[in-house]
């Protein structure tokens, strides 16, 4: 069951992921990739609310792992960084590696602060 509700989430997550990432960047004219770090930011924010809110393993599992894990991409996030430094935007390359972590952390912790308020 539990494995169900991880695909399930995983299978709502990705595409959104794939959505959001294309709708933020079309927007900006900008080597960064704003795309992918916005759905990072926001996806480490929800998991750090989800982590800290009252919640069954049902529902980590479905929002969490699945929904969250698939929403979020490291994977992207290392590539397009080892990108930038190697098409020479090595300021950018360097900001999306330091920014991209601090803004998960602090997405994350915000979340948790919001859930336990509530």
């Amino acid at each position: 069951m539990t494995v169900l509700l991880v695909a399930l989430g995983a299978a709502v997550g990705a595409p959104l992921r794939y959505l959001a990432d294309r709708f933020v960047q079309s927007r900006h004219d900008s080597l960064f990739p704003w795309g992918t770090f916005t759905v990072n930011v926001t996806g480490s924010a929800l998991l750090g609310f989800l982590a800290a809110a009252p919640t069954g393993h049902g529902v980590m599992a479905l929002a969490g792992t699945g929904f969250c894990g698939a929403l979020t991409t490291y994977s992207t996030f290392g590539y397009e960084t080892l990108r930038l430094a190697e098409d020479g935007a090595r300021a950018l390359a360097l900001l999306n590696a330091a920014a991209g972590i601090a803004a998960g952390l602090g997405a994350a912790y915000c979340g948790a602060a919001f859930a336990e308020a509530l």
